[in-house]
């Protein structure tokens, strides 16, 4: 049996983020881990940028960047199910990862003794250690040798048995013998004793290893007992830096520890509507390092973030100073660049890019309102001496922080929904996804998203557009050339885009247009019906006949040199010499109909090409021809294909290994795409690709992408052949029908498309390069649990349902939040519910109706069923009543009834409930099914129909 595993879309959580300078010294960029690949991201005037991508075909349990004593560039370090730490670093002229070392430590798998859970490392960049959750630890030594390459040392255990970790880091000692603290547990005691014990009453202890270097060996230097609910350190700079030591996080406080000196601690800042018994736990941190003091932002686990500075004198902390600083979506990871920008991997929802407008260092805290409470001791008791005041705050908008960009992510997906209801041709992909006010009903189609820079209409339906530059140095598109049945438009690029006459341009405007190119280093060419045009500088002009006036009827221009055929069927060559001169190198009469020509691009290290491609429109093949002196115009390699060439396109482009490879492509007349490689010295074709793209002729032209060479292919849908990190990408793009197309840049549009469709000029952008679907997102008030869609119609219906919470009327529609209120909610408590019904209309792209669920009901399962002698399809929801999670406990369940119904004079769709029947269990799915309703409510198994007024058990 052999399994064919395809990924449509690559993963878009992200597990966790690191920054560094990866790619060149000096530069700020996040490595961000999804699942099991690596993707470095970079910043691009604000706008995060994908470099590189390697899939590892592992799972990436943590990452860690680590840079060697005076180097100016970081490495990083992986820790996998491959029982392996893996030191990778990036290669920024082949823009790919490359493996430094491999070291084996354990065996394959995500297990609990297999250390590569946790990593940490030294501050100075001498030493790594790798953690597993229970036992294990290992340490290395990286050092470089006298070719400064980088060099890994035999693993240094730190084993203890019975014990349990629950976090490591460096600690910050200068350059004394590096420091690792973290968090554990040892279990001796209570594996021993005959007494069940909570986890409470178990010590959890913060340790000190020390790797001493000139013994080369690990010893565990200092131990203390800590809050029995610590989760999570953070490293305190050192040395000059700063007082050194950890911060340790735990349940409602933060604490700061070193050996030999008194503990700081300092309670953290809560919501005003927080429940006072529920505690708060920091989950993510980030640190910003400054000369004259450094400060973290750290993260509850509602998306809260606090500024916490340390005021300290002599190494000695005396203060720790916590302050409420912004709302941010809940996060898997965050980092800080030094350029002033913060990211936020959210766990469920878009990924956030935040730019800092301050740092909060003259806010003015005292309005918050202040409670007092007990501090807990290390035993979890209260400490009956010491009394801690908590600062309450309200979430707010954003202040010190503003949104920038998003990446798109559809992590968690709960629910989907494949079905064309817009009648593309295509089914489009309906996914509920996120938690909370991050929730979102994302609509996926096939291609890559194209928005519209400009559009214009023409006098009359037009044939073909270009675009060109005066001279070969020019930055930007001067021109641009619209070729309708019989006459020539040409229009100036500027601030804005205006008609010039033949006096100023030097294009003939009576006859229609084939082709135009700027050829040599100043010079336009136009090739006419019956001619060629050459524009050399000052607009003067000379032109070439063909002999007795025959048609041209293909042209294949680049810098240098020039191939057009006629009707019939000779082929002419022309060279474009250093003075600008255009002179016949060549002529041939074929004794086949040509369909289709092209030349090959000129290389930046060669003068002129060497290849030309002409289609055999008679024995249906295509023909690699010399434009070398010694054989000129004569056959080198020929290619047969299964019907009609109609469009050739020779183009280099990068293969696999980042080497530019020359490429042949061939558009068929039946729809068939075929891509073959073609040998840079003898021209042999080889390693023929095919793909049908549809049922039209495909007509190619040539593009420019993200900086490199492509290749457009319009047909019935158009598509887009392109490279992109490293990657061989042919994607189709989510637009309307194109008749023609070409490349288009400018000032306000520096990578474009130019597009002619019937009489509309329009100029395009293509975005989301290296993915294969565009997304358009439908906000949701709550998580969404369910959805689907009613039969004849553009109406989605989805249910909406999350626990601890209530529903709040007064609140706006989702539609109209700011992203900034899509934040996690203050949790209200157990046994509360908010739970909806949503109506959506796809075709006005609007929430017709929500029906909001009251009596503390919780919506869980959803169909759209059509009973028997009901015409109408009608929505079934089913809910729990007063559910409680744990221990599971219920007061029975409800099926809803609606049905749909639209207002007078074509007005919007609105929900009316037919019945409501209470159930003994919860309705854990139900389904359509002959007419009837078949329902499943705990262990039962149960058949409804509809009776007049409700429904009745069969």
């Amino acid at each position: 049996m052999y399994l064919y595993h395809l990924t449509l879309q690559a993963a878009t959580n992200i597990t966790t983020s690191i920054t560094g300078s990866f790619s060149a010294p000096r530069t700020h960029e996040i490595l961000v881990a999804r699942g099991r690949v690596l993707e470095l991201l970079q910043l691009n005037n604000g706008k995060l940028q994908s470099l590189a991508v390697l899939d590892v075909f592992g799972v990436i349990r943590s990452i860690l960047p680590f840079r060697l004593t005076g180097s100016n560039q970081d490495y990083i370090v992986i820790a996998s199910d491959s029982g392996k730490i893996s030191v990778v670093e990036f290669d920024k002229d082949k823009k790919r990862f490359k493996k430094v070392h491999e070291e084996t430590f354990g065996r394959s798998g995500c297990r609990r003794i297999v250390p590569g859970q946790f990593l940490a490392a030294d501050p100075r960049g001498r030493a790594v250690m790798i953690g597993a959750i229970e036992k294990q630890k290992f340490v290395y030594i990286l050092n470089r040798d006298n070719a400064a390459r980088l060099t890994i040392s035999s693993p240094l255990e730190a084993h203890k048995s019975h014990n349990l970790t629950f976090d490591i880091i460096g600690v910050d000692v200068g350059f004394d013998n590096p420091v690792f603290a973290s968090i554990e547990v040892d279990y001796t005691e209570a594996e021993d004793s005959e007494d069940k014990l909570s986890a409470e009453q178990i010590p959890k202890s913060l340790t000190f290893y020390e790797l001493d270097l000139g013994l080369n060996h690990v010893v565990r230097k200092w131990s203390d007992r800590i809050d029995p609910s610590a989760n999570m350190l953070i490293p305190v700079p050192g040395g000059s830096d700063g007082p050194g030591g950890v911060l340790v996080c735990a349940e409602n406080f933060v604490y700061w520890k070193n050996q030999g000196k008194d503990d700081v601690v300092a309670p953290l800042p809560r919501r005003s509507d927080m429940d006072p018994e529920k505690g708060l736990l920091i989950v993510n941190y980030t640190m910003h390092k400054r000369k004259a003091d450094s400060f973290f932002l750290i993260q509850t686990e509602l998306g809260d973030l606090y500024k916490l500075t340390l005021r300290y004198t002599d190494h000695v902390v005396d203060l720790i100073d916590i302050k409420y600083f912004d709302t941010v979506p809940l996060a898997s990871s965050i980092s800080l660049l030094r350029l002033g920008f913060l990211f936020v991997a959210a766990e469920a929802g878009n990924h956030m890019l935040y730019q800092f407008q301050s740092t909060g260092d003259d806010e003015d805290n005292n309005d918050d309102a202040q409670k007092k409470a007990k501090k807990l001791t290390d035993d979890g008791q209260e400490d009956e001496e010491e009394d801690i005041t908590f600062t309450e705050f309200t979430p707010r908008p954003l202040k010190h922080l503003e949104l920038v960009d998003q990446l798109e992510s559809n992590s968690p997906i709960v629910d989907m929904l494949a079905k064309d209801i817009a009648a593309e041709g295509s089914p489009q992909l309906f996914l509920t996804s996120g938690t909370n006010s991050s929730s979102a009903v994302k609509v996926l189609r096939y291609g890559l998203r194209v928005s519209q820079v400009a559009s214009a209409d023409l006098p009359r339906r037009a044939t073909a557009v270009w675009t060109v530059k005066k001279t070969l140095s020019e930055e930007f598109d001067n021109y641009i050339v619209v070729s309708f049945q019989d006459e020539t438009l040409v229009l100036s690029i500027g601030d804005t885009v205006s008609e010039v006459d033949e006096s100023e341009c030097g294009f003939s405007k009576a006859s229609a247009t084939l082709d135009v190119r700027q050829v040599g280093e100043d010079c336009l060419l136009q090739v006419l019906p019956t001619s060629l045009r050459l524009i050399r500088s000052g607009n003067r002009t000379v032109e070439w006949k063909t002999p007795s006036r025959r048609a041209i009827t293909h042209s294949a221009i680049n810098q240098r040199q020039v191939l057009i055929s006629t009707e019939a069927n000779e082929l002419f060559y022309f060279k474009i010499d250093a003075s600008s001169q255009l002179i016949e190198v060549e002529k041939k009469q074929f004794e086949f109909q040509i369909s289709s020509l092209d030349v090959e691009p000129v290389s930046i290290d060669r003068s002129f090409s060497r290849f030309a491609a002409i289609g055999d429109g008679d024995d249906h093949k295509v023909r690699v021809i010399s434009l070398d002196p010694s054989d000129c115009l004569q056959t080198l390699s020929i290619q047969s294909v299964p019907s009609l060439p109609s469009s050739i396109c020779l183009l280099r482009m990068r293969d696999e290994t980042n080497e530019n490879q020359l490429y042949l492509h061939i558009g068929l007349s039946d729809g068939l795409l075929i891509r073959s490689r073609l040998h840079q010295i003898t021209g042999e074709v080889s390693d023929a690709r095919r793909r049908l793209l549809g049922v039209r002729a495909v007509k190619l032209h040539r593009v420019v992408i993200n900086e490199a060479p492509a290749i457009l292919a319009l047909m019935s849908r158009s598509w887009l052949i392109y490279n992109y990190q490293q990657r061989f990408n042919l994607t189709p793009l989510s637009t309307s029908y194109l008749d023609f197309a070409c490349s288009f840049t400018s000032d306000q549009c520096p990578e474009g498309i130019v597009s002619v469709t019937d009489s509309t000029l329009r100029i395009l952008s293509i975005e989301g390069l290296g993915s294969i679907f565009n997304s358009f997102q439908i906000p949701l008030k709550n998580t969404p649990r369910k959805i689907a869609h009613i039969p004849d119609t553009d109406l989605i219906v989805t249910i909406e349902t999350d626990h601890n919470q209530v529903l709040n009327p007064s609140q706006p529609p989702p539609e109209d939040w700011e992203v900034e209120q899509r934040v996690t909610p203050t949790k209200q408590g157990p046994r509360k519910w908010a739970s909806l019904v949503r109506l959506y209309d796809l075709s006005t792209n609007e929430t017709t109706d929500i029906f909001e669920l009251g009596n503390n009901d919780a919506a869980f399962t959803l169909a759209v069923c059509q009973f028997a002698d009901r015409q109408q399809y009608q929505i079934v929801v089913g809910a729990s009543r007063n559910l409680q999670l744990k221990p599971r406990a219920h007061d029975g369940g409800a099926l809803y009834v609606f049905s749909v119904q639209q207002e007078e004079g074509g007005g919007p769709f609105k929900l009316k409930l037919d019945s409501k029947n209470d159930t003994e269990d919860i309705p854990g799915a139900v389904l359509p099914f002959e007419g009837k309703l078949l329902v499943g409510a705990g262990s039962s198994l149960r058949l409804y129909e509809m009776g007049k007024r409700k429904l009745l058990k069969k």
